[in-house]
């Protein structure tokens, strides 16, 4: 049996201070890491209600979701930039203080258009999760290193995953401004955590922050995924979302120039091109789109009336209920995760999560006629969600210098965030092909559902592909 190099000291590894504690550090980064993937799914038990509570049209009320996508797609890969330059812990605290301060904002909304705000506040803490990765590379030892990011890549999915059974039975027991009541104070529990236990990096990559950079991105970025996430309501040929997509291309190219053009831009685009980190990146966003099929498709499956032929009736609580075993085996398989990257190398660990998202998806286009059916599928998706997550890191920063260890891993985040908006738009299309009407309300049909199956299974052969193509390693 060969035992494959850890890619993690493939280059210089930061000496961790002599006082730190890995389970720890783990722990609290963990814990951070949860809550800050909370915020994506807080409100999605109280989107059906909104109109009424704040005199708003359903297609307004969808900013509440849609601008917590975009804000943290603009700001993870920045804020990896500014973790790199001025530190790491300091910008996973500013990260952990946009929870807080978003959620007061949030909790004292009067109007959609305030509560819209705290929550771009909320969307940009995301960037605190591949920040914490990056840490960890800079503070632990190298041995612990591997198990640590694997368990810290799974708190994105588990926070999903718990988070939407937490919200609900909020929603449903007190009133929904008390939803970020308990964010804040998440949120402040993590700051404390943070503050007293992690140790801050002293990896720096000096320079001057590229304003203009992050600019050209933020424009690029809401240039091209405004339309991906908002074409449903809009119209796909219409001006605004044709516009919009056509700008983001232009966009894009002036920014790539600018950024081949600096010493010190902010996405070094010539180690972006390097096969490991290109194809690791293009199989997040097959991953992403592949992952997020399941969120948006199993809870109708759960929710529609059983006068459908297919629905189960569930509560929403219910729904989340069944569902959060998804997110724990995510959990649960971060050590399996990285011993088998050590074993094999994260190429393949990438290559087997990828075939078992396949294979979830698998179970759930021939078997949907149960509750227990749909909780093994989400079960099979997520254990190789958890496998391809967790792989990722490794691949990304056993490619990249140590200074740019958050950036990449900030980029790395980013384009799983334009897999699963991807997702969204192409699913709720799909989803909306073929209807059925049960007690004046509209269903998509089974066949949709299975639809939206295949679509995924696809795009978790993409990620097998990718992987397929990233360059072997050499065993040690």
């Amino acid at each position: 049996m060969s035992v494959h190099a850890d890619p993690l000291n493939a280059g210089t590894h930061a000496d961790p201070a002599p006082t730190v504690k890995p389970r720890l550090i783990l722990t609290v980064l963990g814990l951070c890491g949860i809550v800050v993937a909370l915020m994506q799914t807080l409100v999605v038990p109280i989107i059906p209600q909104l109109p009424t509570l704040l005199d708003a049209s359903p297609s307004d009320t969808s900013w509440a979701i849609t601008a917590t996508l975009l804000a943290a797609a603009v700001i993870t890969p920045i804020s990896g930039r500014l973790g790199d330059m001025f530190g790491k812990k300091r910008m996973i605290l500013a990260s952990l203080g946009l929870v807080v301060i978003g959620s007061v904002i949030c909790a004292l909304a009067p109007s959609l258009i305030v509560l819209v705000i705290g929550r771009v506040l909320q969307g940009a803490s995301v960037g605190a999760i591949p920040l914490g990765i990056a840490i960890l590379r800079d503070v632990l030892p190298p041995k612990k290193v591997g198990g640590a990011m694997a368990v810290m890549s799974a708190t994105l999915g588990v926070g999903g995953a718990i988070g939407l059974p937490v919200a609900a039975i909020i929603a449903q027991s007190a009133d929904w401004h008390y939803l970020f009541v308990v964010s804040a104070i998440l949120g402040i529990i993590c700051i404390l955590s943070v503050y007293f236990v992690i140790p801050e990096s002293t990896v720096r990559r000096p320079g001057r922050f590229d304003f203009i950079g992050a600019l050209g991105l933020a424009a690029g970025l809401i240039a091209l995924l405004l339309p991906i996430t908002k074409g449903g309501t809009w119209g796909w040929s219409d001006p605004k979302t044709l516009g919009l997509l056509a700008a983001s291309v232009v966009i894009f190219v002036i920014w790539g120039l600018w950024e081949l053009r600096l010493d010190a831009p902010l996405v070094n685009l010539r180690i972006a091109a390097r096969k490991q980190i290109l194809f690791t990146n293009l199989a997040s966003i097959s991953v992403g789109f592949a992952m997020y099929g399941n969120s948006l498709s199993f809870p109708q499956l759960l929710m529609a009336p059983k006068e459908t032929g297919y629905g189960m009736g569930l509560s929403m609580v219910a729904a989340g209920l069944a569902l959060a075993p998804g997110g724990l085996v995510m959990m649960a398989l971060s050590p399996v995760s990285a011993r088998l990257s050590m074993w094999k190398g994260p190429r393949i660990t990438l290559t087997v999560g990828g075939f078992i998202v396949g294979l979830g998806y698998a179970v759930a286009y021939f078997a949907t006629s149960t509750v227990w059916q749909i909780v093994l599928a989400g079960m099979i998706i997520g254990a190789g969600v958890g496998l391809t997550f967790s792989s990722m890191p490794a691949l990304i920063m056993g490619a990249v210098p140590i200074t740019e260890s958050a950036a990449a891993n900030g980029l790395n985040s980013l384009m799983r965030s334009i897999g699963t908006s991807s997702s969204a738009a192409v699913v709720s299309v799909v989803l909306a092909g073929a209807t059925i009407v049960v007690h004046d309300r509209v269903f998509p049909t089974l066949d949709m559902f299975k639809a939206t199956f295949l679509i995924s299974i696809i795009a978790a052969g993409a990620t097998m592909l990718f992987a397929w193509l990233i360059p072997k390693r050499k065993a040690a």
